[in-house]
C-alpha cells in the first residue's frame, strides 16, 4: 500500500470514528457545528463588547460548557420521556412562577428572578420558553387535527395562565415572546386560518384598550420607538447610540476592539442586549451577514428535523424550539436597529447570559433527541 492510500485510509477511518461517537452521543453534526461556529463567534464578539474581560468570557465560557453539558444529556432520552413529562414541568414552571411574587429578588421594580442560596439564581420565565411548547405538543399529539374549537380553547388557556403571570412581574416582552412560542405549537399543529385572521382582528380592535392597560414606561418604550429624539438623553439614549453604532460600521467595520460607541460606554448593556450594535460596529455589515447565515442554516437544520419527525409532539415541539429561536434573532435586532421596541431580549448563543443559556441548549438537546432517536422505517 502506498503513502497516499495509507493517509487516505487513514483520513476514513478518523471520519467513521467521528461519526460512529456523534451517532453514541445522539449528537446531530450539522446542528452541532452550527452551534459550536456561533457560539465560537460570539465569544470574540462579547471579548470586545466586555472591554476585553477575560473574566466574562470565562464566566460565558463555563456557562456554554454547562449548557453543551445539558444538551448532551438531554439528546439521550428519547422525546417520548419528555412527552411523558411534560405536564409536570408545565406545573413546576407555573409554580416557579407563583414563587416569585413572595420569594423573588426584585431588580429595578421587576420580580423576576428566584435565588436558591448557595446554590444558583434563575429566572423562571426562561424555564417557561420551554414547558409552554412542552405542554402543548404534548396535549396536541393524541387530538385529531387541526385541532378542534374545544382544543384550541383549552390550549389558549394553558398558554395564558403563565404568560399573565409573567406580564404581573411585570415582564411585558418575556410574556410575548413566550405567548408567540405558545402559538406557534398551535399554528404547526394546522389551527383554522380562520381563528388567526379573527384573533389579528380582535388584536387591532383591542389595540386603543392595551394602551391604556400598560405601564407608563411600556407606553414610553413605544413612543420612543417612533421618535427617539424626544429624549435623547433619557428614553431614547439606547436606540440613538445603538443607531449610531450600526451606522458608523459601513461594510467591514472599523476592526475589532475598535469600536468607540461601546469601549467609550456611549452604547448601553454592550455586552448583553445590544451587543449586536458592537458587532456591527467593529465587523461591520459583513459580519452581521456571517451571523444572519449561520442563524439561517441553524434554523434551517430545526426545520428539517421538525418535518422529519416521526410523530406529532416531535414535530410540534421542534417546530416551536426552531421558530421561537428565529424571533429572539428577529427581535434583538429589530430593537437594536430601531424598528421594534426595546424589551430586553439576548441575542442567541452570543450575547453574556445564563438561565438563557441553559434554556437555549436544553433546547437544542430536545431537537437532537427528536432526530437521533427516529425509528429506522424498512
Amino acid at each position: 500500500m502506498s503513502f497516499d492510500e495509507r493517509s487516505m485510509s487513514s483520513t476514513w477511518g478518523i471520519a467513521l470514528g467521528r461519526d460512529r461517537l456523534l451517532r453514541v452521543l445522539r449528537l446531530d453534526p450539522m446542528l452541532l457545528v452550527i452551534i459550536m461556529v456561533i457560539a465560537a463567534f460570539g465569544l470574540v464578539v462579547l471579548y470586545s463588547a466586555a472591554d476585553q474581560s477575560e473574566a466574562t468570557v470565562e464566566a460565558q465560557i463555563t456557562r456554554l460548557t454547562l449548557g453543551f453539558a445539558m444538551m448532551l444529556l438531554i439528546a439521550q432520552f428519547p422525546a417520548h420521556v419528555f412527552m411523558r413529562l411534560a405536564p409536570w414541568l408545565y406545573l413546576l414552571g407555573i409554580l416557579f412562577l407563583i414563587l416569585i411574587y413572595p420569594l423573588g429578588t426584585e431588580v429595578n421594580g421587576s420580580r423576576r428572578w428566584l435565588r436558591i442560596p448557595g446554590v444558583l439564581q434563575f429566572q423562571p420565565s426562561e424555564v417557561m420558553k420551554l414547558c409552554l411548547p412542552l405542554v402543548l405538543a404534548w396535549y396536541l399529539h393524541e387530538r385529531h387535527l387541526p385541532p378542534r374549537p374545544k382544543h384550541v380553547v383549552v390550549a389558549l388557556l394553558l398558554l395564558l395562565v403563565p404568560c399573565a403571570l409573567i406580564v404581573l412581574q411585570p415582564d411585558l416582552g418575556t410574556a410575548l415572546i413566550i405567548g408567540g412560542s405558545g402559538l406557534l405549537v398551535l399554528l404547526l399543529a394546522g389551527i383554522s386560518w380562520r381563528w388567526v385572521a379573527w384573533s389579528s382582528l380582535l388584536a387591532v380592535v383591542s389595540a386603543p384598550a392595551f394602551w391604556f392597560l400598560i405601564k407608563d414606561y411600556q407606553r414610553e418604550r413605544i413612543l420612543t420607538l417612533f421618535n427617539p429624539e424626544r429624549d435623547p438623553l433619557g428614553s431614547g439614549w439606547n436606540i440613538i447610540q445603538s443607531t449610531i453604532a450600526i451606522g458608523s460600521g459601513g461594510l467591514s467595520g472599523k476592526g475589532l476592539l475598535q469600536g468607540t460607541q461601546s469601549h467609550l460606554d456611549f452604547l448601553p448593556e454592550s455586552s448583553t442586549d445590544f451587543i449586536i450594535a458592537v458587532l456591527e460596529e467593529e465587523l461591520g455589515f459583513l459580519g452581521v451577514v456571517f451571523l444572519l447565515l449561520c442563524y439561517s442554516l441553524l434554523i434551517l437544520r430545526g426545520v428539517i428535523i421538525s418535518v422529519n419527525a416521526q410523530d406529532t409532539f416531535g414535530r410540534l415541539l421542534a417546530g416551536s424550539i426552531t421558530f421561537t429561536l428565529a424571533i429572539y434573532v428577529f427581535v434583538n435586532i429589530g430593537m437594536v436597529s430601531g424598528i421594534l421596541p426595546v424589551v430586553g431580549v439576548p441575542l442567541p448563543l452570543v450575547s453574556f447570559g445564563g438561565t438563557s443559556i441553559l434554556t437555549l441548549f436544553i433546547g437544542f438537546g430536545l431537537l437532537m433527541s427528536i432526530h437521533s432517536h427516529r425509528r429506522i422505517m424498512l
